[in-house]
């Protein structure tokens, strides 16, 4: 059985992203901080008939978020569509001119570490596999730095940096990586960012496998 691992999964897209693939025949290893949403989560989506399983990982604590993958697949089998979408704190993005070199570790901790630590511990059983996609989500600062939120603005940068380096690298082995960039909120019942919708883009990217970056919406959303 093939399985996706979607980090920072909640009820808006992870829940939406679980279901879609799920559909597709896929198990689900959802990770996320919260003990009582992920159990909420996981009934949820097995009231769907997706097979789901959650698992505690805090993205800025890298032994914790490689330790849940790890177990993710020994339960689940390997790791085959990685998504890293976890919501950034909101005191990540201060002003530019409020925002010291310490106020840029968590950012970094959570937008660059993080998936760094995801993607090293998924990326042997994909190549095992032959296959795999690794999914980023990010928002808009990742591609449009604004002034007010510096901390989003210069980690989404390195994120988004670091997927490119990916795309480019793995291609050649029959992993695909790509960055979806979501200007604005995620709403439900929008044209264009509605879970249910950019989940089915999420799908799209997946099963396509072509480009780097996509948008969900123009970036003056």
């Amino acid at each position: 059985m093939s399985s996706i691992a979607i980090v920072g999964a909640g009820p808006g897209l992870g829940a939406a992203v679980a279901r879609r693939f799920g559909r597709e025949g896929f198990a689900v290893a959802l990770l996320a901080r919260d003990r009582d949403r992920l159990d909420t989560l996981v009934r949820d989506l097995g009231g769907s008939g997706v097979l789901a399983r959650g698992f505690l990982a805090d993205v800025r604590r890298p032994q914790e978020l490689t330790g849940a993958l790890g177990r993710a697949a020994d339960e689940m089998g390997t790791i085959e569509v990685l998504q890293y979408s976890p919501v950034p704190h909101r005191d990540f993005m201060r002003p530019v001119l409020e925002t010291g070199h310490r106020d840029l570790v968590g950012p970094i901790e959570f937008s660059v570490y993080g998936p760094v630590a995801a993607v090293q511990q998924v990326l042997p059983g994909m190549r095992r596999l032959g296959r795999g996609t690794i999914l980023f989500v990010n928002g808009a600062t990742a591609v449009l730095p604004h002034t007010e939120r510096a901390g989003t603005s210069i980690a989404f940068a390195a994120e988004s940096a670091y997927g490119h380096l990916l795309h480019e690298r793995l291609a050649g082995e029959g992993i695909h990586v790509a960055q979806l960039v979501i200007p604005g909120a995620i709403t439900p019942g929008h044209a264009r960012k509605d879970p249910v919708v950019l989940a089915e883009m999420l799908w799209g990217m997946h099963r396509d496998r072509h480009g780097y970056r996509h948008f969900a919406d123009d970036l003056d959303s």
